[in-house]
């Protein structure tokens, strides 16, 4: 299955991934129209810059339909509403064990990153709210259904983004 991959050292922290998401989900799928439209449209993927590693780290959630994020917490900070199918974040529920971001296929490329980097040290013992952002978008990343590339990859001028097979683990 396809699927969106980040590459956190390739971001520059630009936003295109952000206006290009909201652009092709609005319903005039041009930029200057959906400025003006009610209710403004949604993105689907939020940029969070991350001091500890100096990177930036465009944020989707998919709300999978298994959310591994869920079946591993410890805690059950992260839950699935079996009804909607989204994931919801309590964060006075988290201890900051990352243990989400090792099972989440987007976020396994940051977590390899903090151990390659040996970041992993008592600066890094927040999530920096990466989960609570996902939650916060509540819209689910659909990977702009009907074409052929997702609007965040398209717009991606670092390829920061890339749309390919994910491997099965």
């Amino acid at each position: 299955m396809k699927d969106v991959m980040i590459r956190p050292e390739r971001c520059l922290s630009c936003r295109s991934c952000e206006v290009a998401c909201a652009v092709a989900h609005s319903d005039s799928k041009n930029l200057f129209s959906a400025i003006g439209e009610n209710p403004i449209p949604k993105k689907r993927i939020s940029l969070m810059y991350i001091p500890d590693l100096g990177i930036s780290l465009p944020i989707t959630c998919r709300h999978c339909e298994d959310a591994p994020c869920a079946s591993v917490c410890p805690t059950k900070a992260l839950h699935q509403d079996e009804t909607a199918s989204t994931v919801s974040y309590n964060p006075d529920r988290c201890v900051d064990c990352w243990t989400c971001s090792a099972v989440c296929p987007r976020f396994i490329s940051l977590y390899h990153l903090i151990l390659v980097m040996g970041c992993w040290t008592s600066s890094m013992t927040h999530n920096r709210g990466i989960i609570s952002r996902q939650a916060e978008a509540g819209i689910k990343c659909d990977l702009c259904e009907g074409r052929d590339l997702p609007a965040c990859v398209e717009a991606c001028p670092t390829h920061a983004l890339i749309f390919s097979e994910m491997e099965e683990t």
